[in-house]
C-alpha cells in the first residue's frame, strides 16, 4: 500500500468515527438509543419494509436463537426473547468484541492523533 492508501483509509475511518458519534448525539437528542435509531433505520430503508423484522425473527428463530411468544396481557402482542442458545452465542461474542474494541481504541486514536497532525500542519485550499 502507497502512504496515499494510508491516507485514505485513516481520513475513513476518522470519518466514520465521527459520523457515528455525531449520530449516537442526534438519537439521544431524539429520545432513542443507538440501538433504537438502528432498528428504525434498518426498518425505514430495508426494501421490503416491516416484513424484514419480521424475516430477520424468523431466521433468527429457525437458527434456535430466538423464540416467539404471546403477550399474556394482550394477545395482539408477540415478544421476542433470547432462547438458551441464543443467550450462550451472545455471551460469547460480548467479551470478544469488548475485548477487540479495547485492543483498537489505542490504535483508531493514534490514526485520529496523526491525521489531526497532519490536517493542521497541511494549508488548506484558498
Amino acid at each position: 500500500m502507497t502512504p496515499s492508501d494510508f491516507e485514505n483509509l485513516l481520513a475513513f475511518r476518522t470519518s466514520l468515527r465521527r459520523f457515528l458519534h455525531w449520530s449516537q448525539t442526534q438519537a439521544r437528542a431524539v429520545g432513542l438509543t443507538a440501538a433504537q435509531h438502528q432498528l428504525l433505520v434498518a426498518i425505514k430503508g430495508h426494501p421490503g419494509g416491516q416484513d424484514s423484522v419480521v424475516e430477520l425473527v424468523d431466521r433468527a428463530a429457525t437458527a434456535g436463537v430466538v423464540t416467539r411468544q404471546r403477550d399474556a396481557e394482550d394477545g395482539r402482542l408477540t415478544r421476542v426473547a433470547l432462547t438458551a442458545d441464543g443467550e450462550a452465542r451472545l455471551a460469547r461474542l460480548g467479551p470478544a468484541h469488548l475485548d477487540e474494541l479495547r485492543n483498537l481504541a489505542p490504535v483508531l486514536d493514534q490514526l485520529v492523533a496523526e491525521w489531526a497532525a497532519h490536517t493542521e500542519a497541511t494549508p488548506g485550499p484558498g
